[in-house]
């Protein structure tokens, strides 16, 4: 039997209405493999919420350009959370501070990745990250 693909949300929480970024990400993980559900622009926390659990995901992708980073990180890994969901595995990325990365990480972000990453490397964190959790299930 072979292993289930990575399941994962990609998120643009918010009124921010630039998605580029996002759907760069959401097709290099579909490239490489992974099951993407893309929310769609003006995401609220509890409708990306949602869909993480309705989706049974691995991971969430988090992309943020209007400096809400630390409000929506912070609600989504809390609602994640209260729902019994803390297993899923959160990261993102966009136009975010250097100095609030470490805020971001502390709150429970798994990483985060700045403008000019190579999509390789989110693909690669993400399928070891979900390697490793599947290996303590």
């Amino acid at each position: 039997m072979s292993e289930r693909k990575i399941r994962v949300v990609v998120a643009k929480p918010g009124l921010d209405g630039h998605d580029r970024g996002a759907k760069v990400i959401a097709r290099a993980l579909r490239d490489a493999g992974s099951e993407v559900i893309y929310t769609g622009l003006r995401q609220t926390p509890e409708q990306i919420v949602d869909t993480v659990i309705q989706e049974d995901a691995d991971a969430v992708g988090i992309s943020i350009l209007s400096g809400a980073h630390t409000f929506y990180f912070t609600k989504i890994i809390e609602m994640l959370k209260e729902r019994d969901a803390s297993d899923v595995i959160v990261f993102g990325g966009g136009v975010i501070p250097d100095n609030d990365i470490p805020g971001l990480l502390d709150a429970g972000a798994g990483a985060v990745f700045g403008p000019g990453t190579p999509t390789s490397a989110c693909v690669k964190w993400l399928e070891e990250a979900v390697a490793n959790k599947r290996a303590k299930e």
